[in-house]
């Protein structure tokens, strides 16, 4: 791994943090200078007391580095767990998102940004504890929470006692990431996802720093780790940006990475830029580039390949990798077919699909359900 010396910043002013959202955290040190340097992530952050770090929501006081976003929310909704995107996880069942502030990436292209780049208070709207947020799960029909719309690495604490609700109420916990975290909160926080998605979003060492301030390394430890060190169900994300990260090779070179490093079952999406952030003078991904990044995975020997962000039957689909059967056929996130058997095989050559099945699909559909709290 990195020293996180490479990546480490300056932390920023951040004003007062707010005493009921505040709790201290376990991973940071402290400078022979008088700073706290978080080590949480390969940023490593340091901090005087009363700064933040760049994900805001961690930051420096006298008695070390404290998370200022426990129990808040920045909305809570209803998604079909297709939307994570998670094919393999479950399918068409009903997911209960949420998301804090902040985040630990610098990401130009941001599509969440006025989530992730917020370093207003007012953006965490909701008082969300953990064990009321599991309980709105099971009351909703929801048979998993998931952690989104900002990555969820930046509120360790708040999330692994979330999972712990969850899990005390049979429910499944799901961390959607750009895996850009430390070996040692790495391991806690994955031993307590059932499922990930995570954005691999280059294969370019030089695009991950000059376009979302992080390192490809890291991330790559991180895909390596939940494939093969946790029982963490692993999909990965690809938002294709024209011109930046949509060459045939560099596509190439990722889907055989993912192949050789991973496993050829691992799920991979390819996900449709739009213009965004700091990024608007960018086009939007035609959906060809999707079509043509599908086929070079395919060709690559990934097993099943996606295409998000468009309206396309066929990158929708999940197909037997050993007959070619069509097992589950999708509209957007609503699921038309079914085909797999109850333990998750094909029902003409009875090979596996790689994935977590129930017994039957599930039915949500394609609705989003904002919802409150009591």
């Amino acid at each position: 791994m990195m020293s996180m010396s490479d990546t480490s910043i300056d932390g920023d002013a951040g004003g007062d943090f707010e005493p009921e959202a505040t709790v201290p955290t376990r991973y940071w040190q402290r400078l022979a200078d008088g700073r706290v340097q978080c080590d949480l992530c390969p940023r490593a952050c340091k901090m005087h007391a009363g700064q933040r770090g760049l994900c805001f929501v961690r930051g420096a006081t006298a008695a070390g580095v404290v998370l200022a976003s426990y129990g808040r929310s920045s909305g809570l909704c209803i998604d079909p767990i297709e939307k994570k995107p998670l094919n393999h996880f479950h399918p068409g069942t009903a997911v209960l998102s949420l998301g804090t502030a902040g985040c630990n990436l610098a990401c130009k292209f941001c599509q969440n940004w006025d989530i992730s780049k917020s370093r207003e208070h007012h953006t965490l709207t909701v008082r969300a504890m953990p064990d009321d947020i599991a309980a709105a799960a099971l009351a909703h029909g929801c048979q998993s929470v998931a952690f989104t719309y900002n990555d969820p690495v930046i509120f360790h604490e708040y999330a692994l006692d979330i999972a712990a609700a969850c899990h005390a109420r049979n429910i499944k916990t799901v961390a959607v990431t750009a895996g850009y975290v430390c070996a040692a909160p790495r391991a806690e926080f994955f031993a307590v996802m059932d499922a990930a998605n995570v954005d691999l979003k280059s294969f370019n060492a030089d695009f991950y720093q000059r376009v979302t301030g992080s390192a490809l390394a890291a991330v790559l430890e991180t895909l390596e780790y939940i494939a093969h060190e946790t029982r963490t169900w692993l999909e990965i994300t690809t938002l294709v940006i024209p011109g930046l990260n949509d060459s045939d090779s560099e596509l190439r070179a990722l889907s055989t990475w993912v192949r050789e490093h991973l496993g050829a079952a691992v799920p991979l999406h390819f996900s449709a830029f739009h213009p965004d952030w700091k990024m608007r003078d960018v086009p939007p991904t035609p959906p060809a580039t999707l079509t043509r990044a599908r086929r070079i995975a395919l060709d690559a020997g990934l097993q099943y390949v996606y295409t998000g962000n468009v309206h396309d039957a066929v990158g929708d689909a999940t197909y037997c990798h050993a007959c070619g059967h069509t097992l589950i056929q999708r509209d957007w996130y609503e699921i038309r077919d079914y085909a797999l058997t109850a333990q998750g095989r094909c029902p003409h050559c009875d090979a596996p699909c790689a994935g977590r099945f129930g017994s039957a699909q599930g039915q949500w559909g394609r609705r989003r359900v904002a919802i409150k709290l009591p």
